[in-house]
């Protein structure tokens, strides 16, 4: 008779259940490890938040023009650096256009707004003591209450908020320096991570390089689209609150829709600043504030039926809930503003992420109970002696 194989210490439903009690301990020892890592990189962020920054955006934006300086040398026949000579030329150029055409009607409206703003403020308060007499008693008792001691730690907070944002505009100011040679660098960027990565097994390496890949065109078609979606939707605001009558239109517009970088943010902040603006400013009132909120209404409407579906189609494959609450964990996880912008791409890739590795483990449970049956399974045949 032909020699069986040992027997087995476990039988078929406990070894199925060993299986999963290893596939539930891996599930909490990677989470405890998510939650590691995004604890190290808030921490790095709130320390280096001044020079993360710039390098975010300019990475952002380096890896957005990326195919741009490559098809200038194609077309052109140029070498890298005129490419990105050229490249930065015709957008400071762009920029430069703009702001002939848009900058003086701007600074006009916000003279205006500016020197009306008394008036507005002074019937924001009318309206307010009118409406919550008590509660306008209470904060102007209030206001009497303190005295100039009680005011100094807010001014010193406001003077810490005050270098926080100066030392914040004086890193973006480095932006172009970043980009430039970023897009200067091309591919050879790569070749250092490649060199990191020899330490790693070939299998191993080829997973990275995929999750590398896949993070890559995430963020990169990500931010290409929203940008083209957020420009156009600052154009339509600010159309649309010029021809309603609002004050400051075209500056209030085109930022609100750079603030769409941001999946939704330019539209809640745009609804909390225009609307008590269009209710209190000199021409205001009930009807302005219909025609600013059917403004959001048609720019949205376009935004959701016409602008995403053509440029982004569906990029990030996130559902509009699973985008918003994204937002919220990755700007409180990141710590500011750098989480809000790279929410998006980052949870579409912990997805992909999570898929991949579930897909390996579930193949690797399934090749070891096919090889645990095939070892420990009775011969067909039984040899005669």
């Amino acid at each position: 008779m032909a020699e069986q194989g040992p027997p087995s210490l476990f039988s078929q439903t406990e070894r199925k259940l060993l299986r999963v009690t290893a596939m539930l301990a891996t599930g909490v020892v990677l989470a405890g490890l998510i939650v590691l890592i995004v604890w190290v990189l808030a921490q790095l962020m709130a320390t280096f938040y001044g020079i993360l920054l710039p390098l975010s955006v300019a990475g952002v934006m380096a890896l957005v023009l990326f195919p741009v300086v490559d098809a200038l040398e194609e077309k052109l026949r140029i070498g890298r650096l005129p490419a990105v000579i050229l490249l930065f030329v015709v957008f400071l150029g762009l920029i430069a256009l703009g702001l002939t055409v848009v900058l003086p009607t701007a600074v006009s409206q916000l003279a205006q707004f500016f020197d009306d703003a008394p008036d507005t403020f002074s019937r924001w308060q009318n309206q307010f003591a009118t409406r919550f007499p008590d509660l306008a008693a209470m904060v102007t008792a209030r206001m009497d209450e303190d005295d100039l001691g009680d005011l100094l730690p807010e001014m010193d907070d406001a003077r810490e908020q005050l270098m926080g944002y100066l030392e914040t505009l004086v890193g973006l100011a480095f932006v172009p320096l970043f980009l430039f040679f970023a897009l200067l660098s091309g591919r050879r960027m790569q070749k250092p991570f490649d060199e990191a990565l020899q330490v790693f097994r070939e299998e191993t390496r080829k997973d990275i390089l995929y999750l590398s890949s896949v993070f890559i065109s995430y963020v990169t078609g990500f931010f290409r689209g929203q940008l083209i979606i957020a420009m156009i939707m600052g154009v339509l605001l600010a159309a649309g609150f010029t021809l309603a009558g609002l004050q400051a239109a075209i500056p209030i517009g085109l930022f609100l829709g750079l603030l769409n970088i941001v999946p939704f943010l330019g539209i809640i902040i745009g609804l909390i600043v225009t609307v008590p603006m269009a209710y209190l400013q000199p021409s205001g009132g009930a009807d302005l504030v219909l025609y600013v909120l059917l403004v959001f209404a048609v720019v949205q409407l376009i935004e959701s039926w016409i602008l995403t579906p053509k440029i982004m189609a569906d990029r990030s494959g996130l559902h509009p809930a699973l985008v918003v609450i994204s937002i919220f964990f990755w700007g409180i996880a990141l710590g500011g503003i750098i989480g809000m912008i790279l929410a998006v791409p980052l949870t579409a890739f912990v997805i992909t992420l999570w898929r991949h590795l579930s897909n390996r483990f579930m193949s690797q449970v399934m090749l070891d109970e096919q090889t645990a049956e095939t070892l420990y399974r009775p011969p067909d045949n039984i040899d005669e002696p």
